[in-house]
């Protein structure tokens, strides 16, 4: 069966996965890119960036992915459905290159951008929205995109089977955390911590017998 993954998703020391006061302007809130800047500084972003273990890592967004699950305020920020031509916070050639289903309560009909990516909005269950996601995959793994609670909740529901979480060495103090709500989380999994000269931490849950 295909894998449940997350890539490159950064938290604070705090464990925040984004900061507070989300808006159009500011899509990850008061964090801005400071959970991200390690990742738009290598070579898979931009020509001439750095690679060593950071561009590693962000290599393995892509390779094997068939489909992306991704939570309401990842797509946009706090009352979009209310724009009927708001399209995403991505740009028009999104970085996902797969059908990608929303988690919402404000569905619409699907958007098809450049790229390959096609946004989905569905509202469901977090096994529902895999169910749903294997289906457009075929024999692909499913990238869970996040936001922090999306993530939280799949952990909850038992259905990672591989996670790679950037530990950024800034401290947010607000937002929304990832890690709430799952203590004892790393019974299941085998876990391995990579430290980059970047100042950040790459650490992999993997589950056990996956």
């Amino acid at each position: 069966m295909s894998r449940v993954r997350v890539h490159n998703f950064g938290i604070s020391l705090d464990g925040f996965g984004t900061g507070e006061g989300q808006s159009r302007e500011a899509h990850f809130g008061h964090a801005g890119d400071r959970l991200h800047q390690w990742m738009f500084n290598t070579r898979r972003w931009k020509p001439g960036g750095s690679g060593g273990v950071d561009d590693a890592f962000t290599q393995q967004h892509d390779p094997g992915i068939g489909a992306e699950i991704m939570g309401a305020g990842k797509f946009g920020h706090p009352g979009w459905h209310d724009d009927p031509q708001w399209k995403g916070a991505w740009g028009p050639n999104p970085p996902f290159h797969t059908p990608v289903f929303v988690l919402t309560h404000h569905t619409r009909p699907s958007i098809e951008m450049e790229g390959g990516t096609t946004f989905h909005f569905i509202d469901a269950s977090p096994a529902e929205a895999l169910k749903t996601a294997r289906e457009a995959a075929g024999d692909k793994d499913i990238r869970l995109g996040g936001g922090p609670r999306v993530i939280r909740d799949f952990l909850a529901a038992g259905l990672v089977d591989h996670m790679h979480i950037v530990v950024v060495p800034i401290l947010l103090g607000r937002g929304v955390r990832l890690w709430d709500g799952l203590e004892g989380l790393e019974k299941d999994y085998q876990v391995e911590a990579t430290s980059s000269p970047s100042g950040v931490t790459h650490v992999t849950f993997t589950r056990t017998g996956a």
